[in-house]
């Protein structure tokens, strides 16, 4: 959003020490003084002509305004200590009115608003004040004077009106783009984080089946070759191989979303339907896989479907993976009230024997937390084990509303 800005002699916002705006100043003090001094010279009915003295007054009207941003209010009282004596000799008094004018315009552009109050209530005071000591004839004189200067005044006031105004606005704008940058950035985040957590739980599951049936394969290789089980060797690397090639399908597809080319509906996510095959993978890595799904919990949302599944998912790459292809592992899903219980309960070690921890437990966590659930992870205090509780809520949030 683009803010009109104000010329810059109209602003009061330069620096003390800013060489150009001292230049300005000076310029347009000298302009004023140029115009006072032509004036002077043309409107000579209503005083006395200029001499020496009057012109020395009349240069000192004008310094001041060099300095007329840094300190506007001194430069109007600088300037009436050597206008008051101009008016007094009585010298041509309209002559000197667009040096006074730009003071005055300083002072109220320059605010605040209750210095330019008391500014123009102070020529009222002062206009009824020489009204009654001099008479109507030179109170009527004084009275139209003033209602140049207070005209002014106004103007004055009404320019700084507007600059605030526009900075008002420039700052709107500006706070309006942060807002949107850090919105975008948040945007960027979460998406970043759903792509790592879509990623680990694909290449995590699929890893750690290649892994336990290539280690299933080689022990296998391993035994005596006359006691070779040729059938169990090649059903363990056809095995490997099907995982291989779901694996690179399911990550094409997902490469493809991510590149914007892929087809506009890739079917349904992953839900309860797809737990059966979670189930017969881990077996076919080994392990014993124990599936309960309650016929009510089926019919759940899609995106509650979809987090049990890479919950039950993961729960049973970490088992495989941690306990080994002899663990065995139970699944229950069922509805408990308004939300959808999935337990996965494992009787192998709770921690794995050796290396760095990975991202799964935090992925589940945060999965659960997308769509306003929870997941507790925590070994099993009645038997050895390790125990995945998750609670997803049925009804639609607005977390789950968002993309």
């Amino acid at each position: 959003m683009t803010v009109p800005r104000l010329p810059p002699l109209l602003r009061t916002a330069e620096a003390p020490g800013d060489a150009r705006g001292l230049r300005l100043d000076a310029g347009l003090a000298l302009l004023a003084f140029l115009v006072s001094l032509a004036a002077a010279e043309v409107i000579r009915p209503d005083g006395r002509e200029l001499d020496p003295a009057g012109l020395l007054l009349m240069v000192g009207l004008a310094v001041p305004l060099v300095w007329r941003r840094r300190w506007p209010m001194g430069v109007l009282i600088a300037h009436l200590c050597f206008d008051a004596p101009y008016h007094a000799l009585n010298y041509t008094h309209l002559a000197p009115f667009p040096v006074t004018a730009l003071a005055l315009f300083t002072v109220a552009l320059a605010g605040p608003h209750l210095r330019t109050v008391l500014v123009s209530g102070a020529v009222v005071v002062i206009v009824f004040v020489v009204w009654m000591l001099s008479g109507n004839e030179t109170g009527l004189e004084t009275l139209r004077t003033s209602g140049w200067i207070l005209a002014v005044l106004v103007l004055g006031e009404a320019f700084r009106l507007n600059r605030e105004y526009l900075a008002a606005m420039r700052e709107r704008a500006e706070r309006a783009e942060r807002t949107r940058e850090e919105e975008a950035a948040r945007r960027v985040a979460e998406e970043r984080l759903r792509i790592a957590r879509d990623l680990h739980d694909l290449l995590a599951h699929s890893i750690t089946l290649i892994g336990v049936r290539a280690s299933v394969a080689a022990h296998l290789l391993g035994t005596d070759p006359g006691r070779l089980d040729r059938p169990a060797l090649a059903g363990e690397l056809d095995g490997i191989s099907d995982t291989c090639r779901e694996a690179r399908a399911e990550l094409r597809t997902t490469l493809r979303v991510l590149r914007g080319d892929g087809p506009e509906s890739s079917g349904p996510p992953p839900g309860l339907s797809g737990l059966p095959d979670l189930a017969a993978a881990a077996e076919a890595a080994g392990a014993t896989v124990e599936l309960t799904v309650d016929a009510a919990a089926e019919p759940v949302p899609p995106v509650v479907g979809a987090a049990a599944y890479r919950i039950v998912q993961e729960a049973l790459t970490n088992a495989v993976r941690h306990a080994g292809p002899e663990v065995s592992v139970r699944v229950t899903v069922r509805r408990a009230g308004g939300e959808l219980r999935v337990d996965v309960v494992d009787d192998g070690p709770a921690v794995p024997a050796g290396g760095e921890p990975g991202f799964g437990l935090t992925g589940m966590r945060e999965r659960a937390r997308s769509i306003g659930g929870t997941l507790r992870a925590a070994a099993r205090r009645d038997a050895p084990g390790f125990a995945v509780t998750a609670r997803l809520p049925l009804e639609e949030t607005e977390c789950q509303q968002s993309p």
